[in-house]
């Protein structure tokens, strides 16, 4: 175990969520630093470790042979001491319809550049769920970028997962990489949008109903859409997803049912988070994509720099995290809300 001095972090600064956990997790197995986490999530309504926190501190612990104290549910304080990280075939399994993509977020990093060999990903739980990335948000934009780096990771969707039921299955495939390269991304002007609206366990009509006002809506700003309707299993749910295609890393935006929420209001959400990120002009890195990027630019060899449309609470606090673990310059430039720069050097 590491005997380095404890990397102290405060779970209440910057947007105060699970995002502070994740990151410290991942760079403390990148590292072998050792962390000690207070006030875990203390910004949220529910603070503390919840379960899928709880299964990324697992998980990580699991992959990095690592000492931990404070993990349970509800706490809010946390000791974390990385051993050696392990590749091999790991199953997690959330048990409620918490994030998959967030548990994978924990682990992947370490595993592709500390494991050495292959590792195999089995996460049960929510694929398809609010404040987190969906499947199809991982499979095109999160891997595309990823792919970039010179990172090639595998996904399987096996069974979707949605709010409250959860025991969506995915599969993923981690390669190790002995380097990532550092990555320009050019600005690129979008040229159609594609979509799915699907619904699980609801009438037909609801993902007709939704694909219908989305293409009208994106038809009206002149995009060219091709929305195609889907039946998917494990619900009752629905969701919308819209692909804005640029011909580099597409840009995937999507909003969840809810009930008493109208189909058409479904549509409505997925189209304007698209219409936000076409109104900050030629931009290729969406919110979500600007603060993921974060981790594999920091490990890569050489300078990385994106232009982002929009410069948010977790994009800076993921830069402050990083800073108290390693000494790279990075640099982000922009008011908070609005488009800007990330730049590692």
């Amino acid at each position: 175990m590491s005997t380095t001095p404890f990397v102290e972090l405060d779970g209440s600064q910057g947007e105060g969520g699970g995002q502070i956990l994740r990151s410290s997790l991942a760079l403390s197995l990148l590292t072998g630093r050792p962390f000690r986490l207070h006030n875990v999530r203390a910004r949220r309504p529910k603070p503390g470790l919840q379960a899928q926190h709880l299964m990324s501190v697992r998980a990580a612990a699991t992959v990095g042979n690592a000492e931990v104290l404070g993990a349970s549910l509800g706490s809010a304080e946390l000791t974390f001491t990385p051993g050696e990280v392990r590749p091999g075939h790991y199953t997690f399994d959330i048990g409620t319809a918490g994030a998959t993509a967030l548990v994978l977020h924990t682990v992947y990093l370490p595993l592709a550049l500390r494991g050495g060999q292959p590792s195999h990903l089995t996460i049960t739980g929510g694929t398809h769920v609010l404040a987190a990335p969906s499947f199809d948000y991982l499979d095109a934009t999160w891997r595309g970028h990823l792919g970039a780096f010179g990172l090639n990771v595998s996904l399987k969707l096996r069974r979707p997962g949605f709010y409250p039921r959860g025991g969506g299955l995915l599969e993923v495939m981690v390669p190790p990489v002995e380097r990532l390269g550092g990555v320009r991304v050019a600005d690129q002007a979008a040229v159609r949008v594609t979509g799915v609206s699907a619904v699980a366990g609801l009438p037909d009509h609801v993902g007709r109903r939704m694909a219908q006002r989305a293409e009208e809506r994106l038809e009206d700003r002149g995009f060219p859409v091709e929305i195609r309707q889907a039946t998917w299993e494990n619900g009752p749910a629905c969701v919308v997803t819209l692909t804005v295609e640029a011909g580099g890393v597409p840009a995937v935006f999507f909003a969840f049912g809810e009930r008493g929420k109208p189909a058409e209001d479904v549509a409505d959400e997925a189209v304007d988070q698209v219409e936000r990120y076409l109104e900050a002009g030629p931009r290729p890195v969406d919110p979500h994509a600007a603060d993921q990027l974060l981790l594999p630019a920091v490990f890569a060899d050489g300078p990385t720099s994106y232009d982002v449309t929009e410069v948010t609470q977790h994009l800076l606090t993921n830069r402050d995290v990083i800073a108290a673990f390693l000494d790279r310059r990075v640099t982000i430039t922009g008011d908070e809300g609005q488009p800007g720069r990330v730049e590692v050097a």
